[in-house]
């Protein structure tokens, strides 16, 4: 079925981008253009200098994997004409209600105690917004995109549509893990996306993948899996998160931008906008002061520097309490600076808990993996669990929960015997980064 086009946006990813009447409007709305604003890899540009990209080509890549997905469904009849359509909406607008340094941001917002999250924003955007008019004077219903847009389906088909942008292996995930590949510069998210869509499957109302691309299926989830190392968890990556989200969390005990009621506060806040907000003011208080010198230090590139790493396993002492209680990390950071006599502010500590293999599709239980469409010699068909399939995917199952301690330069030394104090020295077989 071939949509009406009206216009094209070259993408270093993708090639042409096309996009109809509708997704122009769309797209040139303020609530779009904002995402210009907003890196995608908040903080990686110190380790990675090329990751300067945001989440506004991000949102057209989306959008684009989502139509040619839905081509593939809708020749095998499985969704109707004007489903194409629907779900590419619901890919370009999946990231509008993500706030500065995306997804540092959600970080704070928890830390300030805030139940919040962008897909909450992204809701409350398509149905509160100029974007809920434009929708609806084209006949789509706000909701309907809203609830596909960040998996919040209500019935049967928006469950199903859903898979595509929520689901274990969906466009999202293929769009930045060659974005990113390619603005860092690094070779893992080399994927086979022509492959992997082009084999897609329905089966009883759940999108699977055909065998025949098994090979293809697990190279995408191995690369998935050494991004997250190489470059999401990469710890210099990591140094400039917690730095910006310590001086985000210290500001915001001052300037309140996490406590927005109106929408259109929120639509204020940007990488840009926030930092200045920040910079410029003329707060005379400790904590207040030690944000601004944070900023101003990563300005020069003066990070903190990681004294401390450990694979954390589900029999560590802490395990249960770092990964599920954000408070305790403080109560961690006041004994780590006590032992080491000096202020908390000087440290950080950053506990990862990183899907590896995520796979939860969005019409399975959690736990399930991604179905595999298997066809018998007799021509039954069945789905079957990549885990069982693949026994490469099997071992990478799981997560990857990374605690790191960080310092200013100044008392690196000093904290690193407290962080080994506290965890205990950390063997050579949990060392994450060499």
């Amino acid at each position: 079925m071939e949509m009406r086009y009206v216009g094209e946006i070259k993408d270093p990813i993708h090639g042409f981008v096309n996009f109809t009447t509708l997704e122009q409007k769309v797209i040139d709305t303020p609530i779009l253009q904002r995402l210009r604003r907003i890196k995608q890899l908040a903080g990686a540009f110190y380790t990675y200098p090329g990751a300067e990209h945001t989440r506004f080509p991000h949102s057209l890549g989306v959008m684009h994997l989502a139509g040619l997905v839905g081509q593939v469904l809708f020749s095998q009849e499985a969704v109707e004409e004007i489903d194409l359509e629907l779900i590419r909406l619901a890919g370009l607008l999946h990231d509008v209600g993500h706030g500065p340094f995306s997804h540092i941001f959600e970080d704070v917002l928890e830390r300030r105690g805030k139940t919040v999250t962008h897909e909450d924003l992204t809701e409350r955007l398509i149905k509160e917004s100029v974007i809920s008019d434009i929708l609806s004077k084209e006949g789509f219903d706000p909701s309907v995109v809203a609830n596909i847009s960040i998996g919040r389906p209500r019935n049967k088909k928006e469950r199903f549509l859903s898979q595509i942008l929520t689901g274990s292996f969906n466009v999202d995930i293929m769009d930045y893990m060659k974005r990113d590949s390619y603005y860092t510069g690094v070779e893992y998210g080399s994927i086979d996306i022509e492959r992997l869509v082009s084999n897609l499957r329905v089966y009883e109302n759940i999108i699977a993948m055909d065998k025949a691309a098994l090979y293809s299926l697990e190279s995408f989830y191995i690369a998935r899996y050494m991004l997250f190392k190489a470059v999401y968890f990469h710890r210099t990556v990591r140094s400039a998160a917690v730095m910006i989200a310590k001086a985000l969390s210290l500001a915001d005990e001052y300037l309140h931008f996490t406590s927005f009621k109106e929408i259109d506060d929120f639509l204020m806040l940007d990488d840009r906008s926030i930092t200045e907000m920040i910079l410029r003011s003329e707060i005379d208080h400790q904590d207040f002061k030690f944000a601004q010198k944070l900023l101003r230090l990563l300005d020069d590139r003066i990070l903190m520097k990681c004294v401390f790493e450990t694979f954390l396993h589900h029999d560590h002492p802490f395990y249960s309490k770092l990964i599920l209680k954000p408070k305790f990390i403080e109560s961690v950071v006041e004994s780590i600076a006590e032992y080491a006599d000096i202020d908390p502010l000087l440290i950080a500590v950053d506990v990862s808990s990183v899907p590896s293999m995520p796979y939860k599709p969005a019409s399975s239980k959690e736990g399930k993996a991604l179905p595999v469409l298997v066809s018998s010699l007799d021509g039954k068909k069945e789905l079957r669990s990549l885990f069982n399939l693949s026994p490469m995917c099997s071992s990478l199952r799981g997560f990857v929960d990374i605690a790191r301690v960080y310092a200013l330069p100044e008392v690196k030394d000093r904290v690193a015997q407290a962080a080994k104090r506290f965890f205990g020295e950390a063997p050579t077989s949990l060392k994450v980064s060499y």
